[in-house]
């Protein structure tokens, strides 16, 4: 594991900036007929938003759980209230979320 020293810890604090943290939660319409292409169309905005840089990091989760997935938003949490709302899945009444205001560090990623 590598060494972090103090120093290094303080200037990476600094440098940490505000993100709105989802979490996307599945109502019983998703089993419903039909759920699925909505649920595509959820899949394509999110691809859009990725691209836009908005939601640089999106995260299905693939248990059983009603939790079907987090995603990180380049945005305040106000402005993510808006894009969720306007979410096919949401509307449709398929899933329900959660936002939460987290911090993180600009550059941060997943490795490939």
């Amino acid at each position: 594991m590598a060494t972090i020293t103090d120093d290094y810890m303080r200037e990476m604090l600094m440098k940490s900036r505000n993100y709105s943290i989802v979490i996307l939660k599945a109502t019983a319409k998703r089993s419903e007929q039909g759920a699925e292409k909505i649920v595509f169309e959820h899949a394509r905005r999110n691809f859009s938003l990725r691209a836009d840089g908005i939601l640089p990091i999106v995260c299905p989760i693939t248990d059983e759980s009603e939790v079907r997935g987090i995603g990180i938003f380049n945005a305040s949490p106000a402005e993510v209230k808006q894009i969720m709302d306007g979410d096919p899945g949401v509307m449709a009444g398929i899933f329900t979320y959660e936002i939460h205001p987290g911090k993180s560090f600009p550059g941060d990623a997943l490795p490939r």
